[in-house]
């Protein structure tokens, strides 16, 4: 299928070949017909992508600033290959989408196959979008129309917080797409509004709707032609949906208001507000967030679990259905935004004339008749295995393309000198991106095709946590060997199926991506405990940094939570550092006034079966110009520290020195000494019995931490 990429290095315009994405339970697969570009947000992303470094460096002086802060504490090198990864990567265009049902998927009844839809899919042939983020359109509103009610719910989710009542005079600044839609549902509400924008073009369509209007280019005074408007009263309320660096919008829409007035900013202006234009009439300011109450709500999207109505009445999916409703019934007029119609595969056209021609406002993007392109596997032109390929080394398939993905995984199998047959992500865009990067040979979105393939020797998955244990399973049992990054389950039942698949295929080598035990640091604190005699006693701290309780690492179904998810890592650590069993795990956690993120600061201490003892202080309360790992080794009247896996100190080590190099926490050793190990046939890196005992053990710590009891392993 064909997608519209940015390239945000080069601010090059693509229409990719792109894999069809897959259907996900609680969504819908759509076969577009139109979308509409939205000249603003879309706009700002195109130029934002022509810009030079040292522009998009001062266009977002807080990322900057966080680029600084991983300098300082993971080293300049690894910053900027984290930094230039991720402007090469291709950013998917577009949110407002109209098309046809052709799959939906698991726990989806709302829709039916051959529904006709909106929703904020991208500028794609195909798309895969949320079930609660698509609303029905209605037979008698065309696609051309209907692709304007994302970007008209902005507009309407912006009013809803300004509150009209009959007959209230409202300013609107910033008379583009979400200006012009604005005026039309505020005068539906019965109210009088003056439109303000730069453009006399724009100012003339508003008034067609049924604004008073002031041009800036012609001279007006907006402040001055608010004060007439309200016969002198001010604005009961102000909505912005201009795009401008400017403070001065703030400034004059605080001026217009009167005393208590309401200002709703719906685009993007300079902030920096003068106190004294709130303070003395007490203003009320708000910005308002896209489509209404339930977006980035990961429960409301991605679970569809909607609001109540009696409690949320409008939600952005209630506030698609009122707008379609609107142009059904001739309330809100769309015709007149539409300005070019342009097929897809123009789409450099498109965008070129959003950002250099004046009269340009809605340009609506046309897609072919045809039977859904649904291919899932994109060949490759110029990624083509050699003729005489190379026997020695395991041909691999990549499923999940995320970040940690292409920024590790990727140019460690690279640099191992594995071919690499594809790459694969359910959406198709990340996938391809990585395969066109690494060379593979294929771009796809459902890793079960590779499992059939006989030319595929290994699978990497690199998927979200919770598909872990149900992929692993499948790979082991289609034959292949499975490297998967932590966790390996995050349940006990996902860990069973796996226990289950390794029994009926143990020639399979699974591996764990247990980076750590393979950095040179650890290697060489191995090679300094060879020879002790007595019990460990190993600090490992973590300064974990915090993430956001809806975030999907967050969430005990889909990410396992932080300890299941990443605290195994330092699990597996003391473990290949003891080098004997885990016996007991106790732990504890941050108490009910932590919230619901307690279990993400977390002391847990584990007991090996040789009498050592290992504790890990696992933070996300730290502060981030602190190193992220620490780990000190105590042994026999002597101490290793291991700082943040640049740095490895003895102390009272006879002969030992300091070693300091570039931060390695052993990624590309794990990778090639993995692919080595099914080249040779050999011995699997990791004893499945001691990978399915961490596994184990973690889930312990967190039973440990909730109980308030020791649990024993063995």
């Amino acid at each position: 299928m064909k997608q519209i990429l940015q390239h945000l290095r080069s601010g090059q315009i693509e229409v990719a070949d792109v894999p069809c994405p897959i259907v996900r339970p609680r969504h819908v697969l759509v076969q577009t017909t139109r979308t509409l570009i939205s000249a603003g947000t879309e706009r700002m992303l195109v130029e934002f992508s022509k810009g030079s470094l040292l522009a998009k460096a001062r266009a977002q002086p807080d990322k900057v600033k966080q680029v600084l802060q991983k300098i300082r504490t993971d080293g300049l090198l690894p910053t900027l290959e984290t930094v230039f990864s991720r402007l090469d990567e291709p950013l998917p265009l577009g949110y407002c989408n109209v098309g046809r049902v052709v799959e939906v998927g698991r726990d989806v009844t709302e829709f039916s196959v051959g529904d006709r839809v909106i929703s904020n899919g991208p500028h794609a042939e195909m798309v895969c979008v949320p079930a609660t983020l698509c609303a029905k359109v209605p037979d008698d509103v065309a696609d051309d129309a209907a692709s304007f009610t994302v970007l008209g719910s902005i507009a309407l989710h912006g009013i809803r917080l300004l509150e009209p009542t009959f007959g209230e005079r409202f300013v609107v600044v910033g008379l583009g797409l979400l200006g012009q839609i604005a005026v039309q549902i505020l005068r539906a509400h019965g109210c009088p509004v003056l439109g303000v924008d730069v453009n006399p073009q724009r100012c003339e369509l508003a008034r067609s709707f049924g604004a008073e209007t002031v041009a800036l280019a012609d001279g007006g005074d907006p402040v001055k032609a608010a004060e007439a408007f309200t016969q002198g009263r001010g604005a009961d309320g102000v909505l912005i949906t201009a795009s401008a660096k400017s403070d001065e919008i703030m400034q004059q829409a605080a001026a217009m208001s009167r005393k208590r007035g309401r200002i709703i900013l719906v685009g993007v202006v300079g902030l920096n507000l003068r106190r004294s234009d709130f303070y003395e009439k007490e203003l009320h300011f708000q910005v308002s967030c896209s489509y209404g109450p339930g977006r980035y709500d990961t429960t409301y999207e991605d679970q569809g679990r909607d609001y109540p109505l009696p409690y949320v009445r409008w939600t952005e999916g209630r506030n698609f259905e009122a707008l379609l409703d609107a142009m059904r019934e001739g309330w809100l007029k769309i015709d007149p935004l539409i300005t070019r119609r342009i097929a897809q595969a123009d789409a450099p056209d498109a965008y070129d004339a959003i950002l250099n021609d004046a009269g340009v406002l809605g340009v609506v993007l046309t897609y072919p008749e045809q039977s859904p392109p649904t291919q899932r596997t994109i060949r490759l032109n110029g990624n083509v295995r050699p003729t005489q390929p190379l026997p020695t080394r395991p041909r691999v398939a990549v499923v999940g393309a995320g970040n940690f993905t292409k920024l590790v995984l990727l140019p460690a199998i690279k640099a191992a000198g594995a071919p690499i047959h594809s790459v694969i992500s359910a959406g198709g865009v990340t996938g391809l991106h990585a395969s066109r990067k690494f060379d593979a040979e294929e771009a796809g979105s459902d890793y079960r095709a590779v499992l059939d393939r006989d030319d595929v020797d290994a699978i990497f998955v690199t998927t979200r946590h919770a598909s872990h244990a149900r992929m692993v399973s499948e790979a082991i049992a289609a034959g292949k060997h499975v490297f998967v990054e932590k966790p390996l389950a995050i349940d006990e039942e996902g860990l069973e199926a796996v226990q289950a698949a390794h029994r009926d295929h143990s020639d399979r080598q699974i591996m764990v991506g247990f980076n750590r035990r393979f950095a040179p640091h650890t290697q060489t604190a191995l090679t300094m405990l060879k020879g002790r005699s007595q019990p460990l006693a190993i600090n490992c701290l973590v300064n974990a940094g915090h993430i956001p309780a809806n975030h999907w690492t967050q969430d005990p179904l889909v990410g396992g939570g932080r300890i299941v998810g990443e605290g195994c890592h330092f699990i597996d650590l003391l473990r290949a550092l003891v080098g004997h069993p885990i016996t007991t795990v106790y732990a504890t956690m941050f108490g009910e006034q932590a919230g619901p993120l307690a279990e993400d600061k977390m002391s847990i201490s584990l007991r090996f079966a040789d009498g050592s003892l290992g504790t890990i202080h696992y933070w996300a309360n730290g502060g981030k110009s602190f190193p992220k790992e620490r780990i000190e080794i105590f042994s026999e009247g002597r101490v290793l520290e291991i700082d943040n896996w640049r740095t490895l100190r003895p102390y009272d080590w006879p002969g030992a020195r300091k070693r300091t190099a570039r931060q390695d926490k052993g990624h590309k050793a794990e990778v090639r000494a993995f692919l080595d190990a099914i080249q040779a046939g050999s011995e699997p890196l990791i004893p499945f019995a001691e990978l399915d005992e961490v596994t184990r053990a973690s889930f312990a710590a967190v039973r440990a931490a909730r109980s308030g009891l020791p649990i024993e392993l063995t």
